[in-house]
Protein backbone atom coordinates (compact mmCIF):
# COMPACT_ATOMS: atom_id res chain seq x y z
CA UNK A 1 0.00 0.00 0.00
CA UNK A 2 1.13 3.51 -1.42
CA UNK A 3 1.90 5.77 2.02
CA UNK A 4 0.25 9.85 1.74
CA UNK A 5 2.54 12.01 1.60
CA UNK A 6 1.55 13.95 4.30
CA UNK A 7 2.15 10.42 6.77
CA UNK A 8 5.52 9.89 5.08
CA UNK A 9 6.82 13.13 5.48
CA UNK A 10 5.16 12.89 9.22
CA UNK A 11 7.21 10.00 9.75
CA UNK A 12 10.51 11.41 9.12
CA UNK A 13 9.64 14.40 10.78
CA UNK A 14 8.84 12.53 14.02
CA UNK A 15 12.44 10.13 13.40
CA UNK A 16 14.63 12.87 12.67
CA UNK A 17 12.85 15.08 15.14
CA UNK A 18 13.07 18.08 12.67
CA UNK A 19 11.11 20.69 13.52
CA UNK A 20 9.32 21.79 10.34
CA UNK A 21 8.07 19.40 7.88
CA UNK A 22 10.34 21.02 5.02
CA UNK A 23 13.48 20.30 6.89
CA UNK A 24 12.02 16.34 6.62
CA UNK A 25 11.59 16.84 3.15
CA UNK A 26 14.87 18.03 2.17
CA UNK A 27 16.05 15.13 3.80
CA UNK A 28 13.90 12.85 2.05
CA UNK A 29 14.79 14.18 -1.21
CA UNK A 30 18.55 13.60 -0.42
CA UNK A 31 18.55 10.36 0.76
CA UNK A 32 15.82 8.90 -1.53
CA UNK A 33 18.00 10.29 -4.42
CA UNK A 34 21.23 8.69 -3.29
CA UNK A 35 19.82 5.44 -2.50
CA UNK A 36 17.83 4.90 -5.43
CA UNK A 37 21.38 4.80 -7.30
CA UNK A 38 22.00 1.56 -5.30
CA UNK A 39 19.04 -0.38 -5.87
CA UNK A 40 18.26 -2.00 -9.56
CA UNK A 41 15.16 -3.88 -10.98
CA UNK A 42 12.01 -5.23 -8.94
CA UNK A 43 13.10 -4.05 -6.12
CA UNK A 44 13.83 -0.21 -6.86
CA UNK A 45 9.94 -0.75 -8.45
CA UNK A 46 8.32 -2.37 -5.28
CA UNK A 47 9.69 0.34 -3.17
CA UNK A 48 8.88 3.31 -5.25
CA UNK A 49 5.39 1.55 -5.32
CA UNK A 50 4.93 2.17 -1.68
CA UNK A 51 6.12 5.80 -1.43
CA UNK A 52 4.45 8.84 -2.14
CA UNK A 53 4.68 9.44 -5.71
CA UNK A 54 7.11 12.37 -5.56
CA UNK A 55 9.22 10.79 -3.77
CA UNK A 56 8.81 7.68 -5.91
CA UNK A 57 9.74 9.58 -8.59
CA UNK A 58 13.02 10.66 -6.95
CA UNK A 59 13.94 7.00 -6.09
CA UNK A 60 13.40 5.98 -9.54
CA UNK A 61 15.13 9.09 -11.47
CA UNK A 62 18.52 8.73 -8.35
CA UNK A 63 21.75 10.71 -8.15
CA UNK A 64 24.03 8.76 -10.27
CA UNK A 65 26.59 6.67 -8.78
CA UNK A 66 29.84 5.07 -10.07
CA UNK A 67 29.69 2.62 -7.35
CA UNK A 68 27.99 1.66 -4.49
CA UNK A 69 28.53 3.35 -2.01
CA UNK A 70 29.46 2.36 1.78
CA UNK A 71 27.69 3.43 4.50
CA UNK A 72 30.02 5.75 5.26
CA UNK A 73 30.13 7.39 2.28
CA UNK A 74 26.76 7.26 1.74
CA UNK A 75 26.37 9.65 4.77
CA UNK A 76 29.11 11.95 3.81
CA UNK A 77 27.69 12.18 0.26
CA UNK A 78 24.02 12.74 1.93
CA UNK A 79 26.08 15.75 4.03
CA UNK A 80 27.73 16.97 0.73
CA UNK A 81 24.38 17.19 -0.66
CA UNK A 82 22.30 19.31 2.46
CA UNK A 83 23.46 22.54 2.40
CA UNK A 84 25.10 22.86 5.87
CA UNK A 85 25.20 19.39 7.06
CA UNK A 86 28.05 18.10 9.01
CA UNK A 87 28.69 14.36 8.94
CA UNK A 88 26.79 14.23 12.08
CA UNK A 89 23.77 15.51 11.06
CA UNK A 90 23.43 13.89 7.78
CA UNK A 91 24.16 10.60 9.91
CA UNK A 92 20.30 11.87 11.17
CA UNK A 93 18.94 12.27 8.57
CA UNK A 94 19.95 9.73 7.07
CA UNK A 95 18.36 7.03 9.66
CA UNK A 96 15.27 9.13 10.01
CA UNK A 97 14.85 8.59 6.13
CA UNK A 98 15.92 5.20 6.05
CA UNK A 99 14.08 3.98 8.94
CA UNK A 100 10.91 5.90 7.64
CA UNK A 101 11.62 3.40 4.62
CA UNK A 102 12.24 0.45 6.37
CA UNK A 103 8.74 0.84 8.05
CA UNK A 104 7.01 1.21 4.61
CA UNK A 105 8.90 -1.69 2.95
CA UNK A 106 7.97 -3.91 5.21
CA UNK A 107 10.28 -6.96 6.48
CA UNK A 108 10.32 -8.92 3.53
CA UNK A 109 10.78 -5.84 1.04
CA UNK A 110 13.58 -4.44 3.60
CA UNK A 111 15.24 -7.93 3.28
CA UNK A 112 15.86 -7.44 -0.54
CA UNK A 113 16.98 -4.24 -0.41
CA UNK A 114 19.48 -5.02 1.76
CA UNK A 115 20.55 -7.88 -0.57
CA UNK A 116 21.52 -4.91 -2.99
CA UNK A 117 23.48 -2.73 -0.53
CA UNK A 118 26.64 -3.29 0.91
CA UNK A 119 27.41 -4.63 4.23
CA UNK A 120 26.20 -2.21 6.88
CA UNK A 121 22.90 -0.57 5.71
CA UNK A 122 20.88 -2.70 8.20
CA UNK A 123 22.58 0.01 10.67
CA UNK A 124 21.25 3.03 8.95
CA UNK A 125 17.91 1.45 8.31
CA UNK A 126 17.70 1.04 11.91
CA UNK A 127 17.60 -2.50 11.60
CA UNK A 128 20.48 -4.26 12.44
CA UNK A 129 21.01 -7.77 10.85
CA UNK A 130 22.08 -11.13 12.84
CA UNK A 131 25.78 -11.59 11.73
Amino acid sequence: MTLRREAFLAHVKEHGEYGTAEEAERAARVVLALLGAHLVGEVRAQLAARLPEDFALILLNPLQSAEPLSPERFVRATAAWIEGATEQTATWDVSAVLSTVADTAGDDLLGQLLLQLPDGYDLLFGRPQPT
